[in-house]
C-alpha cells in the first residue's frame, strides 16, 4: 500500500500540487473537525469510486490511518493505481502540522 506522511501531504498542498484529498471519516467526524478534504464517508467510497479521479494522486484518511488503509487496499484491488494512505491520520495532522485540529 502507498502511504504518504502528513508532512509529505502539507508540502503537496502548499506547492499547489493537484491533489485530491479524500475523507473517510463518518459525517460527525469530519463535522467536529476536518482538514478541508473531500468527505465521502468509508461505507460509501466503493459505491462513489467514480468521483475519485484516475489522473492524479488521490490521498485517503481518516482518524488514525487505519480505515483509509482499508479504503486505499480496496480501492487498489479496484484497479486504482494513484491512491495513498495518510499516515496517522487526521491525529498526526494535529500533532504534526496544525495543533488548532481537535482530536478526539
Amino acid at each position: 500500500m502507498k502511504e504518504v506522511t502528513v508532512r509529505e501531504l502539507k508540502a503537496m498542498m502548499d506547492s499547489g500540487e493537484d491533489i485530491q484529498v479524500i475523507d473517510v471519516r463518518e459525517q460527525n467526524e469530519y463535522e467536529f473537525c476536518n482538514i478541508g478534504a473531500e468527505h465521502i464517508p468509508m461505507g460509501e467510497i466503493i459505491q462513489k469510486a467514480d468521483q475519485l479521479s484516475k489522473d492524479k494522486k488521490v490521498i485517503i484518511h481518516c482518524k488514525s490511518g487505519g480505515r483509509s488503509g482499508n479504503v486505499v487496499n480496496a480501492l487498489t484491488a479496484r484497479g486504482f493505481n494513484n491512491v495513498a494512505n495518510l499516515q496517522g491520520g487526521i491525529l498526526a495532522w494535529s500533532a504534526e502540522i496544525d495543533p488548532s485540529i481537535p482530536t478526539y
